[in-house]
């Protein structure tokens, strides 16, 4: 346990140091829009809350600027550790194109699944989001929120191990509409996603399965408090798809706290419950994740 624990906090510091390469030119970019409303990354690499994307556009980029991020976030479980690690930039506040690429490490797990000690399960995740109407910030004397659509899509790095598990494709297409309100007199956030999609585990198990077939919604919902111009506190929920007879899945949450030491630099904490991962319940634990960028 000491050493998954002192190998995960050195993979944390190296993701920090390298953001905080990436976000040398910040001081050469218009960040116009008010601390803390970019968001965090999505552990898809989306811009917006640690599981649920926002409808808002990545980046402190304004209509007339870009913005961008890299991010590293750790997911220590009970059995498992899931990793994230990718980029987004945010086009004019209009457009935003991001990528990540994910790993779940199975640990001595792997063993009793049958796929040995330490067996890797990887994916990459490509994402568009484009902003249909409204504005967070600016709409505060009407109850319009900012609505956005985006696509995601994802490519399983272990084909033949998601189709022995019963998967019908490793790879697939996520569409989600995203919808988020800005109370700045309350100092609260509040946003609602419904997602298409038919991945398992968020794509990591393949797509589709022998007990559901086509795409179904799925829906995920957020909030989260500025407690001071840099502290946040929120809670996120999200439902997923229980394709697979294999490995049962439930609903995902958690209680986090994102702290932003400036929009360059974030760092968020989160208890995190993800439930049953390839047939192993109880899958909690402590969420940390890192962003640089402007």
């Amino acid at each position: 346990m000491f050493s998954k624990l002192a190998k995960f906090s050195r993979t944390v510091i190296l993701g920090l140091v390298a953001g905080g390469a990436y976000a040398a030119p910040a001081c050469s970019q218009e960040s116009g829009r008010l601390l803390a409303t970019a968001g965090v990354s999505q552990i898809e690499g989306a811009g917006g809350g640690g599981l649920t994307p926002w409808a808002t556009i990545t980046g402190y980029g304004t209509r007339d600027a870009v913005g961008a991020n890299v991010h590293y976030t750790g997911v220590l479980l009970n059995r498992f550790t899931l990793h994230s690690s990718g980029a987004a930039i945010g086009l004019y506040d209009r457009l935003e194109l991001s990528y990540a690429h994910q790993w779940l490490d199975t640990g001595n797990t792997g063993k009793r699944l049958g796929l040995g000690g330490g067996y890797q399960l990887q994916q990459d995740i490509a994402g568009a989001k484009v902003r249909l109407f409204g504005d967070v910030v600016y709409d505060q004397d009407r109850w319009l929120p900012q609505v956005a659509i985006a696509a995601e899509g994802k490519t399983s790095g272990n084909r033949a191990i998601v189709k022995a598990l019963g998967a019908r494709s490793p790879s697939g297409v996520d569409v989600y509409l995203a919808a988020t309100k800005l109370f700045l007199a309350q100092s609260l956030l509040v946003n609602a996603t419904v997602r298409l999609t038919q991945a398992n585990q968020f794509g990591l198990l393949g797509f589709g399965g022998d007990r559901v077939r086509g795409y179904r919604p799925q829906f995920e919902a957020s909030a989260a408090v500025l407690l001071s111009r840099n502290l946040a506190l929120g809670g996120e929920v999200r439902t997923k798809p229980d394709n697979l007879t294999f490995a049962h899945e439930g609903t995902a949450f958690d209680i986090f706290a994102a702290y932003f030491l400036s929009k360059n630099m974030s760092a968020t904490l989160a208890f995190v419950s993800l439930g049953s991962i390839a047939r192993q319940s109880g899958q909690n634990g402590g969420y940390l994740s890192l962003q640089a960028g402007f």
